[in-house]
Parts: structure tokens; C-alpha cells; sequence
């Protein structure tokens, strides 16, 4: 089934058009400065990227945009948009409403609206996609698939904070966990991958700007680190994760902050970021590290620490581990980061392969044959699982 992938964000739009069952994909791209002046790069696979300025003062124009040259003589896939079947919508917080994807109707939309207050920078920009959508192609059905659906079979014991219960009751507080897509479609690999055992444990680590981790049994998300928002867990490229909430009230007292600027600090100045005021990017980390920067060295060490403790509470947590999963942009890319996390956890039993580990973006296994856990590198593909999940619910499987 021929599936648009739609990735709403308040001033870009990402788009994938591709087969759900082949994952072949037709053509991708962005839209950016929506509101601002406009712009559209769009990739065919084997052709020259286009890039346009193109007036696009709402998603509206965006989503125009993108079927307009979608179906372009010279740089279109298509002949005309009814060509494609469906569409599928990234939704952000699915809140406590939604536990899987769904067909859009008026119930989700009013649904995905009320979780508004628990992704304010996302919910608002996802509806703003999927209200242009609907405006432009009325006849073409649509599904909402929420990154926060995949973690809602955890355990009361694991998503319930330590804070006065009513606060639950009335007002949906609770971890809820986030990159859900790219957890459920690489620990679906993962039990491939292990011959689909009867009984599998799992950690997935989705390591990049945005890093979580998850403990999967049998394929069902029992924890995650990620909280209510997007902020808890690791220390990532420019969140600062799990920190002591006294820091909020120490600092916004001794320098007079809102908590506005707080969590502007704790969002888009911190993680690696601040610490190694270097950057956020882990490759420009490692270079400097190299040089003698012993606070991007730091932010290094940092972030495995974290990542190493969260892996072994989930073993814990699982009662064992039967495969440990990298997965995103640094999970999948930084061999040398692969290599100092498995060499901590070796006390799990864990050796890998040096060659294997060398390759890049590749999916495979990277642990030595006498190695007691499986390590894997699953390049993770949301697109592909929100198109799967587009089409199974459009088709009635």
C-alpha cells in the first residue's frame, strides 16, 4: 500500500511517501520556515535533491506544496495524488486515551486535542498536519500513530511517580515515555533477529540528540526512561534528563529565572551540551575529546554512565536479558561508543565482535559467539512502522 508519512512539527513539516510492505520509499523531504518565508527540499531516490522557496504561511500550504510536486511532470513519483492510499500521522502524546494507532475521526482529533497540556510543543503542530490533510485530500483516509503509545502496557509500579496520588487521578500525571515508534519496531526486529523465542528480554537504546531507553518483555514495553515529558531519563545532546528537582528551585531563586527560562535551560542548554560547552552533536564531542578537552570528555563519560546504569536497572528490572538492542543516530553510527558500553557491561557476560562493531548503519548482530547476551545494531525506521500500522488499520487487518 502506497502510504504519505506525515511528521508535523510547529515550524517544519517531514514527509516520506513509500510501501508499507516493501518499505520502498518514492520520495522524502521537508518543509521548513512554514510561517516564515517557506521552503521545500525534496529527495527522489536516485535523482538530484530539489529545493524551492515557496510561500507557505500554514501547514496548509506545506501539505500543497509537497502533493504539488509529488505529482510535478519532472520531479514527481506520481500522476495524480489519488494514487496515494492513506496518509499516517507521528502524533506526539497519545496521553492515557490512546494505547494504539488509530483512524483519524473527530473523536481522535478532539482525543489528541485534550492531550494538548502534556505535549504542548507537539499535539498543537501534529493537528495542524493532520487539519491540513484532511482540508486537501477530504476522501483520503488518515491514521494517527502516537510516540507514546508503545510504552502504555507498563506495569502501575513502573509508570506511577512517588507524588501525591490524586494528581494521577485528576490530572494524568504518570510516565508515559517517548520514541515509542522506534522501540516497537526494533524490538519486533530483536525477537526476529533471536528466532522468536517464547520468552524474550530486551533493552533497546534509542541513543542520538534524543536518547531513551526501554526494558521489553515478550515484546511489550515493561519500562522506559523518558517521563511524563521528554526530558526525564539520559543526559541527551541538549536535555539534561533525570536531575534533582531542587536544582529548579535553587537556580530560579539565586538568578531570579521564570520557569519558562528554566526549562528553556533544562531543554535546549543542557545534556551533553552543557557540560562539555562544546556541542551537541557527539561526533564534534569525540573530535574534541580527542584534542585534550576533558570537559567534552566528561560529557562523554556522562553519557555512558547513565546509559550503562539504566541498562543494568532494566536487567534488574527483567530479571535478565536475552539482547541488548543500539539503535538512532549515534546507537547506530558510534562503534567506539557501542564498544565502551559493552566493555562496562561485561560483567553480564557481554563481548562483541570488533569487526561487526566497525560497520556502520547496518543491521546486525555484534556480539562474539561466546557472548551470554545478544547485542544488536537494528536501524530503526519509524516511517516504516507508522506506514505498516497506516495500512493495516485502513485495510481492516
Amino acid at each position: 500500500m502506497k502510504i504519505l508519512v506525515i511528521n508535523a512539527g510547529s515550524s517544519s513539516l517531514k514527509y516520506q511517501f513509500m510501501d508499507s510492505v516493501t518499505g520502498d520509499v518514492y520520495a522524502k523531504g521537508l518543509c521548513e520556515r512554514i510561517g516564515i518565508d517557506g521552503r521545500l527540499t525534496h529527495k527522489v531516490p536516485g535523482r538530484d535533491n530539489v529545493t524551492r522557496d515557496i510561500a507557505m504561511p500554514t501547514h496548509g500550504e506545506a501539505i500543497q506544496a509537497v502533493l504539488d510536486i509529488m505529482v510535478d511532470a519532472q520531479y514527481g513519483v506520481i500522476k495524480s495524488v489519488d494514487e496515494i492510499e492513506a496518509v499516517g500521522h507521528r502524533v506526539l502524546h497519545g496521553g492515557m486515551a490512546f494505547t494504539e494507532s488509530c483512524i483519524i475521526d473527530d473523536a481522535c482529533i478532539a482525543a489528541i486535542e485534550k492531550c494538548i497540556p502534556l505535549g504542548p510543543l507537539h499535539n498543537p503542530a501534529n493537528l495542524m498536519g493532520i487539519r491540513a490533510c484532511q482540508k486537501i485530500m477530504p476522501n483520503t483516509k488518515q491514521v494517527a500513530v502516537f510516540d507514546t503509545a508503545f510504552h502504555m502496557t507498563m506495569p502501575a509500579k513502573a509508570y506511577t511517580y512517588a507524588i501525591p496520588y490524586e494528581y494521577y487521578e485528576k490530572d494524568d500525571v504518570r510516565r508515559y515515555g517517548f520514541h515509542g515508534t522506534s522501540h516497537r519496531f526494533v524490538s519486533a526486529r530483536a525477537i526476529d533477529m533471536l528466532g522468536n523465542p517464547e520468552h524474550s528480554r530486551i533493552v533497546c537504546c534509542h541513543l542520538g540528540n534524543g536518547s531513551s531507553l526501554s526494558a521489553c518483555v515478550d515484546g511489550k514495553c515493561v519500562d522506559t526512561t523518558m517521563g511524563l515529558g521528554p526530558l526525564a531519563g539520559v543526559p541527551m545532546g541538549t536535555r539534561c534528563g533525570d536531575i534533582d528537582a531542587t536544582i529548579l528551585e535553587y537556580l530560579m531563586g539565586r538568578y531570579g529565572y521564570d520557569i519558562k527560562e528554566m526549562l528553556n535551560i533544562l531543554n535546549k542548554k543542557s545534556g551533553v551540551l552543557g557540560i562539555s560547552g562544546v556541542s551537541s552533536d557527539f561526533r564534534d564531542l569525540e573530535k574534541a575529546a580527542a584534542e585534550g578537552n576533558e570537559r567534552a570528555e566528561l560529557a562523554l563519560d556522562k553519557f555512558r554512565y547513565e546509559v550503562c546504569k539504566s541498562i543494568g536497572a532494566y536487567v534488574a528490572a527483567m530479571g535478565g536479558v536475552d539482547a541488548i538492542v543500539f539503535t538512532a543516530g549515534v546507537g547506530e553510527n558510534d562503534a567506539g561508543l557501542r564498544a565502551a558500553l559493552c566493555q562496562q557491561l561485561g560483567y553480564l557476560g557481554i563481548t562483541i565482535d570488533a569487526e561487526k562493531n566497525s560497520q556502520r548503519g547496518k543491521e546486525l548482530e555484534i556480539s562474539a559467539a561466546d557472548s551470554k547476551v545478544k547485542v544488536f545494531v537494528i536501524p530503526t525506521n519509524e516511517e516504516l512502522m507508522i506506514a505498516m500500522d497506516t495500512a493495516a488499520l485502513v485495510e481492516g487487518k
